[in-house]
């Protein structure tokens, strides 16, 4: 299979690299205006094909996977849209609420296109990635895209109306998650620990909850009980978090993007 990439900042760097990493591509190409970037590609792998011509790089593509800022897409797909052969490819809108019913507004209708939203986690094959297909997109064309980010990590193919909540969830929702570890780490180091130690600690601790809910299959409150004595420190601890509004804080969090 061979794949474009147009665009290789954060979400399209983490990409690259996790597509790269994998070396279960054919070909990678890989597009950006930035010289200095694509070198720095390059020099990590080798057999990366990159140019700052975006057509060029679209031209034989078997999927175009084009991550780049919302307000750029129109122009992009500008750009490519004299090379591109709509029968033989799959165009791929990585730009939060950039669907496939504007890809075909752009390139025109009977396309087979996908919108998909990863999280920067690619790059370590740990991302959380939601995969809609376009009206006209066989089953077909949809399993290779989906295939392309399983190499990623996880995916889940939604309905399109689903890939906003989802990026809610998973791609701003590894922010909110950071910024939990953060706290968790403010929290230790003011018991005393020092930063270093903090982070170990809730990185830790972080991964022991994931790995517990993965391996047993528990619901959260399931191993919420495991480690809650009557009486005990837990539920105190569990207590405030309710009293400033936890729940309600993080609910709120992942709504406050779809308004």
């Amino acid at each position: 299979m061979k794949v474009t990439v147009i665009g290789a900042g954060n979400m399209g760097g983490a990409l690259i690299h996790g597509w790269a990493k994998s070396g279960k591509l054919e070909s990678l190409t890989i597009a950006d205006k930035n010289e200095a970037l694509l070198q720095d590609f390059k020099s990590l792998y080798p057999s990366l094909t990159t140019t700052t011509d975006n057509a060029a790089a679209a031209k034989d593509a078997d999927i175009v996977v084009v991550v780049v800022k919302p307000w750029l897409m129109p122009v992009v797909l500008q750009e490519i849209k004299p090379v591109l052969d709509l029968s033989k490819q799959i165009i791929v809108s990585d730009a939060a609420n950039f669907t496939t019913e504007k890809l075909a507004e752009q390139l025109g209708e009977g396309g087979e296109f996908c919108y998909v939203i990863p999280n920067i986690a690619a790059e370590y094959g740990a991302s959380m990635s939601f995969i809609a297909k376009g009206k006209d997109t066989h089953d077909e064309s949809l399993d290779k895209v989906k295939a392309l980010y399983d190499l990623c990590g996880d995916t889940l193919v939604v309905t399109e109306n689903l890939v906003g909540p989802g990026m809610m969830m998973a791609s701003c929702g590894i922010a909110y998650v950071m910024r939990y570890i953060r706290a968790q780490m403010e929290g230790g180091c003011e018991m005393g620990f020092y930063p270093e130690q903090a982070k170990q600690i809730a990185l830790q601790t972080m991964q022991g909850a994931v790995s517990l809910l993965k391996e047993t299959g528990w619901h959260p409150e399931a191993a919420i009980d495991k480690v809650t004595t009557p009486g005990g420190v837990t539920i105190k601890g569990l207590n405030e978090l309710d009293h400033a509004g936890f729940n309600s804080a993080v609910i709120r969090s992942l709504k406050a993007g779809l308004k």
